[in-house]
């Protein structure tokens, strides 16, 4: 979901000034679309709502402050992102979606090997089925 969030901006953004999609007449001066440039930047409240809400996958292998860390972590990351897109600072963009993708990579590593161990205790405790 993260990468989604993260492409959803700046995508609408290029969507929304491509000269290729859209003709310009001659003389014409592009105009901002203000604040509703923004609107898909507002995808990621859903998202942080249902971690942090703790209807998520990631509050069952980590504790809670290192939850709240890691949501907080992507939001500032992709907006970081975002911002330097709009500012044209595409070398901070790269760096700042790269610094996500590791983050994500190590996330999605430690959480299926944790949900493992998880899933090897679990079936360690668990009384044996009678064989009716």
């Amino acid at each position: 979901m993260v990468p989604f969030l993260c492409a959803i901006p700046a995508l609408f953004h290029e969507l929304a000034n491509s000269h290729l999609l859209h003709a310009t007449a001659p003389g014409a001066v592009d105009v901002s679309l203000g604040a509703s440039e923004l609107l898909p930047s507002a995808a990621i409240l859903p998202f942080l709502l249902y971690q942090l809400a703790g209807f998520g996958t990631v509050q069952f292998v980590v504790p809670k402050p290192v939850n709240w860390a890691i949501n907080i972590g992507i939001a500032c990351l992709i907006t970081a992102s975002n911002t330097a897109n709009r500012e044209g600072a595409y070398f901070w963009e790269r760096r700042f979606a790269g610094i996500l993708v590791v983050a994500m990579v190590i996330t999605v590593i430690y959480g299926v090997l944790r949900l493992r161990q998880m899933q090897t205790t679990y079936d360690a405790h668990y009384p044996p089925k009678s064989s009716e």
